[in-house]
């Protein structure tokens, strides 16, 4: 996206984990802990992904993308569709994405990555013009 920074990849995090839990210092309990409302925001509002749960290999996890943000009022900690970040980037000056990895299955979550959106100027409707070149 073209406004993409402030990348956080939580790949060797997931890999710590998977790997304590092979190893036994976990139990598939502790790993396997959606809570309700995020098993219900995978649900009705996840993204489905080709990945295979890394738990009980029998499911594709789901995607769920959260946003953040001082700007987003009433939309700060709300479920986004990932066509729904472009707009939003163009809209607002910064927030912060968030995307966990569900299954549906075995409710295994773990954050995957966190990224800053926005134009990096000042609020839409705030005297500019809202117009951004496209890099």
């Amino acid at each position: 996206m073209w406004s993409q920074r402030g990348v956080v990849d939580y790949g060797l995090a997931k890999r710590a984990t998977l790997q304590s839990l092979r190893s036994g210092r976990m139990t598939r309990r502790d790993v396997c802990d959606a809570h309700p409302y995020l098993l219900r925001a995978a649900r009705f509002h996840g993204e489905a992904t080709q990945r295979v749960c890394p738990i009980c290999e029998h499911r594709n996890v789901t995607h769920v993308t959260y946003v953040y943000g001082d700007q987003l009022g009433r939309s700060a900690g709300r479920v986004k569709a990932t066509s729904d970040l472009v707009q939003m980037a163009r809209e607002y000056e910064e927030f912060r994405v968030y995307v966990v990895e569900v299954c549906q299955g075995c409710s295994w979550n773990h954050l995957t990555v966190s990224f800053v959106l926005g134009n990096g100027g000042p609020p839409s409707g705030s005297g500019t013009d809202g117009r951004i070149a496209e890099t």
